[in-house]
């Protein structure tokens, strides 16, 4: 066994290996690799050809939805132990992305050829397990954000945005711009900072400069 497959396997045995059958493990360290992704770069982005799928070790990664006017909306985000199995059907049938990934917290995920993810659905009960799931879960957020949209005020549409990315990154303390928020949920800067100046004032978050503690949560 090489180096690449030792390090491998050794990132796999931390979570995947308590989900993924030891053939379906070898097969991983046979065919994939690890790579990094810094904080704020594209990890695919709309149109691109889809050639791998991620099994992310860590990190966090928003997934967004483009629309015709070129203004974009948040969808769901993706950390460790996801995968998007949104796009899986994409990667079977050869098709270019249509979403956009956008790395939140810096990525290391290993990556699978589009090739053999396929056939694993036939040979490993395991994968078919965890895309089923995967795919159950991303399909679920994806309504709750459609529901947000079409039943919630625009205050609780942020509150719940911001308590969603302090379960994501696990602290209460957010660094994040009014325009950031703005391009996420689909707003204007002004109409984000005058929701957040409501929500502090409600007590529910402490808010100063590019920061956000949320209170309520």
């Amino acid at each position: 066994m090489n180096s690449q497959e030792e390090i491998l396997r050794e990132k796999l045995s931390d979570y995947y290996s308590k989900i993924f059958e030891v053939e379906l493990i070898d097969e991983i360290v046979r065919v994939g690799h690890i790579d990094k992704i810094k904080s704020g770069e594209i990890m695919i982005d709309i149109d691109q050809d889809m050639t791998h799928i991620p099994l992310i070790l860590n990190g966090v990664v928003k997934i967004k939805r483009r629309e015709k006017n070129g203004e974009e909306l948040l969808l769901y985000f993706l950390e460790r132990g996801d995968t998007c199995a949104i796009s899986f059907v994409n990667c079977i049938n050869r098709k270019k992305s249509i979403f956009k990934g956008v790395v939140e917290q810096d990525l290391e995920a290993i990556f699978l050829p589009v090739a053999h993810i396929d056939d694993w659905l036939a040979k490993f009960k395991s994968w078919r397990h965890f895309i089923i799931d995967s795919y159950h879960f991303r399909l679920i957020e994806m309504v709750e954000a459609i529901d947000s949209l079409a039943f919630m005020k625009m205050h609780e549409r942020l509150f719940k945005y911001l308590t969603d990315k302090v379960k994501i990154t696990k602290d209460v303390n957010l660094e994040i711009t009014h325009q950031e928020i703005a391009d996420d949920m689909h707003s204007s800067r002004v109409v984000i900072t005058r929701l957040i100046k409501q929500l502090h004032e409600e007590g529910r978050i402490y808010s100063t400069r590019n920061k956000i503690r949320v209170l309520d949560f």
